[in-house]
Formats: structure tokens, C-alpha cells, sequence
């Protein structure tokens, strides 16, 4: 793994939801019209199907967080500061990126709390969304 410091920046790749996929997860998890019917959503503001805010980050979460740091995870303690500035429409290329902004080492506890920042971008590198995710981690599993 690599090695986990205040200001590391890890790239997380790029994710290109298809619109069956926002379809489906906003059915399962936010099944609000703009997610799921193409019709009525075209009828909105925004003109069009979009992904649920969370499904970019379970997205990741999934696919990449977890099975980086996973195996450190002592607890999560919570997430603050997430905005969802831009839409997320089908096929719209967005690339994820996570940067450790704070650790603070617990000794009582044998762990370290980080806070981790993860931001989403477009193609033009403007941030569509972005959230804080704090997590307890146990300090002898990754390195100092």
C-alpha cells in the first residue's frame, strides 16, 4: 500500500455510469423521477436522466476505497462538507480522485483517524461533486 500522509493524493480512475445503471441504482436507493423515467426527468431542469449523488460514491467506495484501504478500517466516524455542484448525465466521463487532508492518531485506542477528501470531476476538470469521509483506521495495518 502506499504509504498514507497528510496531502497524499490518490487517483481513483474514471467511471462512466450508463443510464440503465443510474436507472437502477436510483431505483433501489433514491427513486426520485430524474433518476429513473426518462420522460418526466427530460421535463426538468435538467433536461435529462441523472445519477443519483450517492451512486458516484458508492461507486468508488466499492470498487476502489475498499479494496486500498479496507483491510485498515477500524470504523467510520462520518462524512461532512458533500456537495453536489454539477449534474452527472449518461455516459459523462468523471474521474475520481481522494487526498488525506488531516490524520490524528488515537494511542489509547491504537488508532488513527484520517480524513479523507474525495473529489469528482469532469472531463473539463470542474468539480461535479465533492465530500469529506472520515474513517478510523488501525495505525499498525498501513504504513507511517
Amino acid at each position: 500500500m502506499s504509504k498514507i500522509v497528510v496531502g497524499k493524493k490518490f487517483d481513483f480512475g474514471d467511471i462512466i455510469l450508463t443510464e440503465q445503471e443510474i436507472i437502477d441504482f436510483a431505483k433501489e436507493f433514491d427513486p426520485l423521477p430524474f433518476h429513473i423515467d426518462r420522460e418526466l426527468a427530460e421535463k426538468t431542469m435538467f433536461k435529462g436522466i441523472i445519477a443519483s449523488g450517492p451512486h458516484l460514491l458508492n461507486y468508488i467506495h466499492k470498487k476502489e476505497w475498499v479494496p486500498r484501504f479496507g483491510h485498515t478500517v477500524m470504523c467510520g466516524t462520518g462524512i461532512s462538507n458533500w456537495k453536489f455542484v454539477k449534474p452527472v448525465y449518461p455516459l459523462q466521463k468523471i474521474h475520481a480522485e481522494v487526498t488525506v487532508l488531516a490524520m490524528k492518531e488515537d494511542e489509547k485506542i491504537g488508532g488513527t483517524v484520517i480524513s479523507w477528501l474525495i473529489e469528482f470531476k469532469n472531463v473539463k476538470g470542474e468539480i461535479v461533486q465533492f465530500l469529506q469521509m472520515e474513517v478510523m483506521h488501525n495505525s499498525s495495518l498501513f504504513s507511517k
